[in-house]
């Protein structure tokens, strides 16, 4: 089905640009942002308006091309790594003919707003990248400076900062699960149990727009869709003593359920600007913010992150590459708040990236485990003295 869709849209790409303006030489009204939502036990894309107004996009087209035969008939994408797959064959210069549409006639706002456009409080808001889910999620370990050696004394910290200054190195990437571990607005962050070392880390995503391999960072931005708000939920409980393995366990570490918050929407490249410049991404728990950050702390570039791996593995449309979050994490306050620092059942989560939007996820705690044999992953306190 997916290569089908992304057939068509090519196929159409001539037919499109017949009648429209390349998007880059478009105007159009508003910006919008794109995103996925369930209204009356439906799911659809939308376009998102002023971050108030949801834009049902398949019936948006419908009213366009009935309105103005000079929009010739354009299948519309049902899931959100079909949009991206399409936008730049056509959709992108359509999205802007149904928003300058909607804009001229007044159907955004007011008396004349049709049926298929909604206010944000009457929609559901899903992941933005759901059934399908991203191919692969890569997350950069460690890439701002406050970051660093965060659990260490202020002056560990500090020549751990000059050290990493002199010796950058290459990028370090890890995978997350992508179903299963993602979730949308306002879903629950499940603590697992007795995982009583679950942190925060505020993440920008860069969803990946075009397949990419060997990509240098002088052409990186080229291969991006959009960006979006991430949570990369982390366990530092780590593993139990024995068996195989004494190192880091990534999986424990990253790979829990619902440990890949994303949302509330994408924010389309055009409308965004240079990440490197414009970022600046915050997380509060309960209404404390604990995490500021902007993209001048960061350590290698979003840039470099996505030529490094691309390096390693091809990157396709709808993949999520998530930059690296900052300091202000639970581990590197709890020496000063205690393990009541860890993020606990009934806080909520708000991540947000200016630009982009504020997810909002409570966190509640997981159900005891039953009918076990001793294989699982036990609580943390069963070896808290390792």
């Amino acid at each position: 089905m997916r290569r089908s869709m992304a057939l068509l849209f090519g196929a159409l790409a001539a037919l499109a640009s017949s009648s429209m303006t390349p998007a880059q030489e478009m105007e159009i009204a508003e910006p919008y942002k794109v995103g996925t939502f369930e209204a009356g036990g439906e799911r659809f894309v939308g376009l998102v308006l002023r971050d108030e107004v949801i834009v049902e996009i398949p019936a948006a087209n419908a009213a366009l091309e009935q309105a103005d035969s000079a929009n010739q008939a354009m299948p519309m994408p049902d899931n959100m790594i079909a949009l991206i797959e399409g936008y730049e064959s056509g959709l992108r210069e359509r999205f802007y003919a149904i928003v300058n549409h909607m804009a001229e006639n007044d159907l955004i706002a007011g008396t004349n707003r049709p049926a298929y456009v909604h206010d944000v409080a009457d929609v559901d808001t899903l992941a933005p990248i759901v059934d399908p889910y991203p191919g692969k999620i890569l997350n950069a370990a460690v890439n701002f400076y406050s970051h660093v050696d965060e659990s260490g004394t202020e002056a560990e910290r500090a020549e751990s900062m000059r050290q990493r200054r002199e010796n950058r190195g290459v990028p370090y990437l890890f995978l997350k699960p992508a179903r299963g571990a993602v979730v949308g607005q306002g879903e629950e962050i499940v603590i697992p149990y007795g995982r009583n070392e679950t942190d925060w880390e505020v993440e920008l995503g860069a969803v990946i727009g075009r397949e990419a391999k060997y990509v240098s960072a002088n052409d990186a931005e080229d291969y991006v869709f959009g960006y979006m708000v991430s949570v990369d939920v982390s366990d530092r409980g780590g593993r139990p003593p024995g068996g195989f393995g004494s190192g880091s366990d990534w999986l424990v570490g990253k790979g829990h359920d619902t440990f890949a918050p994303m949302g509330p929407w994408i924010v389309p490249k055009e409308f965004y600007g240079d990440p490197m410049e414009n970022l600046h991404q915050m997380l509060s728990i309960n209404g404390e913010m604990v995490q500021s950050a902007r993209a001048g702390d960061m350590i290698h570039s979003l840039w470099e992150l996505i030529e490094y791996g691309s390096s390693i593995i091809t990157l396709y449309p709808g993949d999520v590459l998530n930059n690296g979050t900052s300091g202000g994490t639970a581990a590197g306050a709890v020496e000063e708040r205690g393990e009541s620092g860890y993020l606990q059942p009934g806080e909520v989560i708000e991540a947000s990236i200016e630009g982009i939007g504020t997810l909002r996820l409570p966190a509640v705690a997981g159900e005891q485990p039953q009918g076990l044999t001793g294989a699982q992953l036990p609580p943390v306190d069963s070896y808290e003295d390792r």
